[in-house]
């Protein structure tokens, strides 16, 4: 079995070069540390996790913190982070907190606060200050997907403005009458995204010259039965119906679909569809919809995570980063679902 004189060998680095590019623990050029991978991998060597934590004090293991795991965001995050994790060495646990209830404050009060990750990132979840606090106090970095939070990096898309953007995508086609399936009270959600999408439709509407009409809105909980019973209700009456529809999400949307199908309507001659986020299954419905990536999402979070985890790793320490709010893009893609009102 290869040692680690043997990856020092054929890097052409000393062995404590080795150590410190394969811990992560000490200054190594990227060049060196490929290189240094290189060779361990070309050897089959392994580098012991307890030797290396008890060196390094560091588990080299992520904690990523989820509401739900049905939940099709949720997991193309966690797919994204892991993309990045995995090719520096590092490992991730899952926390999901769709149980009993007790999920969060055993996740937050104890494994996350104990010596069993290094770094933790949350997914559509508004942390309290002493959640965030407890972590942050014991040098464990915190990074947020999915809106604002007080004194913590965060990646987010801006979902006024994608909600603009699929509005006025309708409207540039002609639409006047255009109904929206998203926000109410009862199925808010942290940071209040649909509520934030519900704005982004107004705003597109007034500055189109178009009044808000209450009667074209309908409240459902972004699932694709919940788009297919709003849009059943909007659709329903044949003198009043709107020529298009916005939905918050995919999920919706392809229920809108879904709904106008079975009341014999045709999409998008007697109907047009757009949603949020390029849902797998967005494609196959030819559904027209704004692109939020999470993936990239989730790419971008363990980016985070790791610069100030290498920033902690410096000789004497390093001050704690300033947060950094991300604003990750987003992209309208026209499909079928679409068409000029006629």
């Amino acid at each position: 079995m290869a040692g680690i004189d043997d990856v020092a060998r054929l890097a052409g680095v000393s062995t404590a070069t080795v150590s410190r590019a394969l811990s992560g623990n000490g200054p190594v050029s990227q060049t060196t540390r490929a290189r240094v991978v290189r060779a361990a991998s070309d050897l089959g060597y392994v580098v012991s996790s307890d030797a290396s934590s008890l060196a390094s004090g560091r588990t080299r293991n992520i904690g990523a913190v989820v509401p739900h795991l049905n939940r099709w965001f949720f997991t193309s995050v966690i797919e994204g982070a892991e993309r990045v994790l995995l090719r520096e060495g590092y490992d991730l646990t899952l926390y999901n907190l769709g149980g009993d209830g007790g999920e969060r404050r055993r996740v937050f009060d104890h494994h996350l606060l104990r010596n069993r990750v290094d770094a933790a990132f949350t997914v559509s979840l508004e942390l309290s200050e002493e959640e965030a606090g407890r972590l942050l106090a014991l040098g464990k970095p915190l990074v947020g997907v999915g809106g604002p939070l007080a004194g913590v990096s965060t990646v987010t898309i801006d979902d006024v403005a994608v909600a603009h953007l699929a509005t006025d995508h309708l409207v540039s086609l002609g639409h006047r009458r255009i109904a929206h399936i998203g926000a109410s009270h009862e199925f808010d959600l942290d940071f209040h995204i649909p509520t934030s999408r519900r704005l982004g439709y107004e705003q597109a509407l007034r500055e189109a010259g178009l009044p808000v009409d209450e009667r074209l809105h309908r409240a459902a909980d972004f699932t694709l039965p919940g788009g297919y019973e709003a849009a059943k209700q909007l659709l329903g009456t044949p003198h009043d119906r709107p020529t298009a529809i916005f939905a918050a999400s995919d999920e919706m949307a392809i229920g809108a679909i879904l709904a106008a199908r079975d009341l014999g309507l045709s999409v998008p001659r007697d109907v047009s569809v757009i949603g949020i986020d390029d849902h797998p299954l967005s494609e196959f419905f030819g559904l027209s919809t704004v692109a939020q990536h999470p993936v990239r999402q989730g790419e971008r979070a363990a980016e985070l995570l790791l610069a100030a985890l290498e920033g902690a790793r410096r000789p004497g320490g390093a001050p704690a980063p300033e947060p950094v709010s991300h604003t990750a893009p987003a992209d309208l893609i026209v499909r079928s679902s679409t068409a000029v009102h006629p």
